[in-house]
């Protein structure tokens, strides 16, 4: 996984990018109506039940617009909110204010929604030893904050990009020549690179799991699109050489009944693909 450093540096990319492209040369409707020295302040309001995401974030944001915003919290992240909630509130410069405002807006609302699906599904595996990730299917530029939602709401994060760990599909494995060779391949690779990266490789059938388990130095099986059964079988087959992780439209009505076939990670893009945002607001008082 990536450093500390390096995620920091990822959200402060996020927000310079951000501000750019919305504010531009300048916030022209409040530079308009609004004078130089006007103060104000603005409550963030939970307008919908979920867990609150993104706090800590939307203070950075503040800070990058206006180091001399204050900012008072009532509500951390990864709290669960309920509609009527006051998150917290932001005072100083009403300019600069409003110049933040739909960043921060745009940015809680999102990591909210994903760390409140995040967490039902972490709910739905109580009681398992199965643990929920994440994947790459996020939305460009917004990486880092989407997969920070994750970890609020108590899930765990998968790689975070192509550089922090090898994970062969189907296709790397097709076009390699095969599971073996591109398993073989890979650890010459990362020999003559001086590489030190995990490598998850993804099974299509019970086949490839046995082909696969004669290869030494996988950290995980990527139990991919399997159904109940032979995912059980997979487990078996698998013991304690490596971790398992299953993936492949998994939903909320089958995520526990794939946990207890005994894996020890279920993947779902859906974690941040196909979340509705949720409903926040920023209010003058």
């Amino acid at each position: 996984m990536i450093s500390d450093i390096q995620f920091q540096k990822e959200l402060d990319l996020i927000i310079e990018n951000a501000i750019r492209e919305d504010v531009g040369p300048g916030d022209y409707s409040s530079l308009a109506c609004i004078p130089d020295s006007a103060q104000g302040k603005a409550k963030l309001l939970v307008k919908e039940d979920g867990i609150i995401a993104g706090v800590v974030f939307a203070k950075m944001v503040f800070k990058y617009v206006d180091a001399n915003l204050e900012i008072e919290t009532f509500i951390e992240d990864g709290t669960q909110v309920k509609k009527g909630d006051i998150v917290f509130h932001v005072s100083g410069s009403s300019q600069s204010i409003l110049k933040a405002e739909r960043l921060v807006l745009n940015s809680m609302q999102r990591m909210s929604a994903i760390a409140t699906k995040t967490n039902k599904y972490v709910q739905l595996l109580e009681g398992t030893n199965t643990k929920v990730l994440d994947t790459r299917k996020t939305t460009p530029g917004f990486r880092a904050c989407e997969k920070w939602a994750v970890k609020i709401g108590g899930g765990e994060n998968h790689r975070f990009a192509l550089y922090d760990m090898i994970m062969l599909k189907d296709n790397h494995n097709d076009f390699a020549g095969g599971i073996t060779l591109a398993i073989a391949k890979t650890k010459a690779y990362l020999k003559e690179n001086n590489l030190y990266l995990k490598i998850i490789i993804e099974a299509r059938n019970l086949d490839e799991i046995q082909e696969i388990l004669k290869s030494d130095g996988i950290y995980r099986i990527l139990i991919d699109n399997f159904n109940f059964e032979d995912t059980r079988k997979a487990v078996e087959l698998i013991g304690s050489k490596c971790l398992t992780e299953s993936s492949g439209n998994i939903n909320e009505s089958t995520i526990r009944s794939y946990a207890e076939c005994g894996v020890d990670y279920i993947s779902s893009g859906a974690l941040t693909h196909s979340v509705y945002n949720m409903d926040l607001s920023l209010k003058a008082i």
